[in-house]
């Protein structure tokens, strides 16, 4: 796919349909092991007429390597232990205050980008990124609390964000050789299966929740994962981890504002402010990677 107006709308799309899941999340009445079994659980049924009735999609998951299976279930432990994590800390802490950690991916993707990819990161990529931050911590600020049990919540969050970024570098690596449907099952799946075994440990129940929250693990499968997630994986054959964890900065914003329609939650004057520094600076990353894109172009011309 050579098309960037196309790569990047649909990385717009995906952080909206993302920006879902906090709200998801939130309208759901379960434990935090459940809503994240029953997310990926629907998810991997929904796929499923995908990677069956389509014989190329069929051919390459029958064709795993043992090396795609190992990566392929390390990914899947990695998702388990990012959503069980996160779900819990929004447990402790404030959704604002969690959403806001947890998309601190860049902080995680910039360094392993240059040391696993040897990624070359600009001076202007890194001041762009701590803009963004900078926007996202004033959207969450006055929703940071100072209790230990939220301090709690928060190192959990900024765990499940350093744990996704392993994610995203490990679907980076196989989406290079992998379509996407039979990676995502696979991850997904493998993810389910780890998600099940920790949930019965908990000894909570896999049933007898209301209708309401049934819903929000539809929709957190549907909307925020194969919407949301499913499409970063997807266009990680094109883009790196690091433009993706970037952009993933923007859930936080499209949170806020869905919270205000959905959740009849107000946006502040200091929200406001901060949703325009984070735009601000998602704005100067792209267009300083689309410069360095065009130089690098211009070069190899020469």
């Amino acid at each position: 796919m050579k098309s960037r107006i196309i790569q990047y709308f649909s990385l717009f799309l995906g952080i909206l349909a993302l920006s879902t899941s906090a709200i998801f999340v939130k309208l759901a009445n379960a434990p935090s092991s459940i809503t994240a079994f029953y997310r990926l659980f629907f998810a991997v049924m929904m796929l499923l007429p995908f990677l069956v009735l389509k014989k190329e999609n069929r051919q390459a998951f029958l064709s795993l390597t043992k090396k795609q299976w190992g990566l392929g279930l390390l990914s899947g432990l990695l998702l388990a232990i990012h959503y069980v994590l996160w779900f819990e800390s929004l447990n402790y802490t404030s959704v604002a205050s969690s959403t806001v950690i947890v998309t601190l991916q860049p902080l995680f993707s910039f360094a392993g980008g240059h040391f696993i990819f040897k990624e070359r990161v600009s001076k202007g990529a890194i001041a762009s990124c701590f803009v963004s931050i900078i926007g996202c911590f004033i959207i969450g600020w006055g929703d940071f609390q100072i209790s230990y049990q939220a301090l709690f919540g928060d190192i959990l969050a900024f765990i499940a964000a350093g744990i996704i970024t392993a994610y995203f570098f490990i679907g980076q690596h196989m989406r290079k050789k992998l379509s996407v449907v039979p990676y995502s099952i696979l991850g997904y799946a493998s993810s389910t299966l780890f998600l099940a075994i920790y949930t019965l440990s908990q000894h909570v129940y896999f049933t007898n929740y209301p209708l309401y929250t049934w819903k929000s693990f539809i929709g957190l499968a549907l909307i925020a994962t194969i919407l949301g997630q499913m499409v970063f994986n997807w266009l990680l054959k094109w883009l790196s981890t690091s433009v993706i964890s970037m952009s993933i900065l923007g859930e936080t914003i499209g949170t806020c504002i869905l919270a205000y329609f959905i959740l009849g939650e107000i946006i502040s004057l200091r929200q406001g402010v901060g949703i325009i520094i984070t735009l601000v600076g998602l704005t100067l990353f792209f267009f300083h990677k689309k410069k360095v894109q065009k130089q690098q172009y211009d070069c190899s011309v020469v």
